[in-house]
């Protein structure tokens, strides 16, 4: 009889005692040392030095579309499972665009790289992200080679928070996007978003057109 009521008076203390929350938290990051290779490929008509942590691969599709170009490329980043698309545009060189029929089926449809629509296609993708955004911030871009263009920032739970173009506005347009194969969360990802932000610049800074 003892052992019962001191047992049921053990439970009813722990029932009771005070509870203590956990603060929640995200994993530590071992960030590799910055250190850049170049990429300059012959047949290529730009050049620019990435991260040795990183891997460049030629894109053979986009988002379900074919790539218009064989200079598409994405940069991987494995150990963040993080991307950047890039997607090289020839400014008066032909356009294929999906348009959606009444029947619900898209289909091929063809025109010429304009300048200005280039820079509102960048634009509206960017603005895509606006249902799960809670800022967009642009600001213009000029690099050291001569470079000129648009960095966008996207606050929020977005699929994409950087993306870019730049271009010497009669000839080459190329855009960038960073995408992690991750469910969007902002604050997880700040600190690898951080890291590669310098990653980025570094990236566009050294951006070089070849085939001028």
């Amino acid at each position: 009889m003892f052992f019962a009521f001191s047992f049921l008076l053990l439970a009813f203390c722990s029932c009771n005692s005070a509870y203590i929350s956990k603060k929640h938290g995200y994993y530590k990051i071992d960030f590799p040392k910055r250190e850049y290779t170049q990429f300059d490929r012959k047949d290529f008509p730009f050049s620019f030095e990435y991260p040795v942590y990183a891997q460049i691969i030629r894109d053979s599709t986009y988002f379900d579309s074919d790539p218009e170009n064989p200079y598409w490329i994405n940069i991987d980043f494995p150990q963040f499972r993080g991307r950047v698309f890039l997607s090289y545009k020839i400014i008066g060189g032909k356009a294929t665009y999906k348009i959606k029929q009444d029947n619900g089926v898209y289909k091929d449809s063809f025109a010429i790289n304009v300048y200005d629509k280039l820079v509102n296609d960048a634009y509206a993708l960017t603005n895509k992200n606006t249902v799960a955004a809670s800022s967009i911030k642009d600001s213009v871009i000029n690099t050291p080679n001569g470079l000129s263009g648009i960095f966008f920032k996207v606050g929020g739970n977005a699929a994409t928070s950087k993306q870019f173009f730049l271009s010497d506005t009669t000839k080459n347009f190329i855009r960038g996007a960073l995408y992690f194969d991750v469910t969007p969360n902002a604050d997880s990802l700040k600190p690898v978003q951080d890291f590669l932000q310098k990653d980025l610049e570094h990236i566009i800074n050294t951006f070089k057109w070849t085939n001028k």
